[in-house]
């Protein structure tokens, strides 16, 4: 189980400056009350935690391979006693047999850039989804690296992986078992997409 490319946690500090308030990001994208979710590649919870205050008391699954985030997220979880987030170790390539149950929304924030085996990554959203779910691509825009800074200094995967709206489109698409739902841009620097299993 490699990681996928260029997807490390980032830093709280700079990361509230670029999402300072998560929670809005996340109704915007149509996370809502009694929603059950995935988050793939969760880290330390920066999404996950808001997601769980929204979506009470349905679960939050917080996916990642690395037991030392997932141990973070679930102390501050147990600090600010948030009880519906559960912590999932494994590979989200096998997202469909990891997971207690399908979900009706897998968030994949700031890593599809990374992801090498796109197919087998959708095959697992797909099977992990129920009928009518959302599939929600949050990622860095298209430009390039020294183009997105926070606090001065440039973020964000190298120039050469980032990937277009249209480019995360198609390649979501052509798997077959998606719609696109909607689009939209999250300033500064990020796009987000839901598409809808079919």
């Amino acid at each position: 189980m490699d990681p996928f490319r260029n997807t490390g946690q980032p830093d709280w500090d700079w990361w509230g400056k670029l999402w300072p308030t998560p929670g809005a990001t996340l109704r915007e994208l149509g996370i809502d009350r009694g929603t059950t979710l995935a988050e793939v590649g969760s880290g330390d919870g920066y999404f996950a935690l808001p997601a769980a205050r929204i979506v009470e008391p349905a679960p939050v699954y917080a996916v990642d391979l690395e037991p030392d985030l997932l141990a973070a997220l679930d102390d501050v979880a147990s600090a600010q006693g948030i009880e519906n987030v559960r912590t999932v170790r494994g590979d989200a390539r096998d997202l469909d047999g990891i997971l207690p149950e399908p979900v009706e929304t897998v968030l994949l924030a700031n890593a599809f850039h990374g992801v090498d085996d796109r197919d087998r990554l959708l095959e697992a959203v797909a099977n992990s989804l129920r009928s009518g779910g959302s599939f929600v691509v949050v990622n860095w825009a298209g430009r390039p690296r020294e183009a997105t800074t926070v606090a001065g200094e440039a973020r964000g995967p190298p120039t050469e992986l980032r990937v277009s709206p249209d480019e995360t489109r198609e390649t979501v698409l052509e798997h077959g078992a998606f719609a696109v739902d909607r689009a939209l841009e999250l300033p500064p620097y990020h796009y987000g997409l839901v598409f809808e299993r079919e």
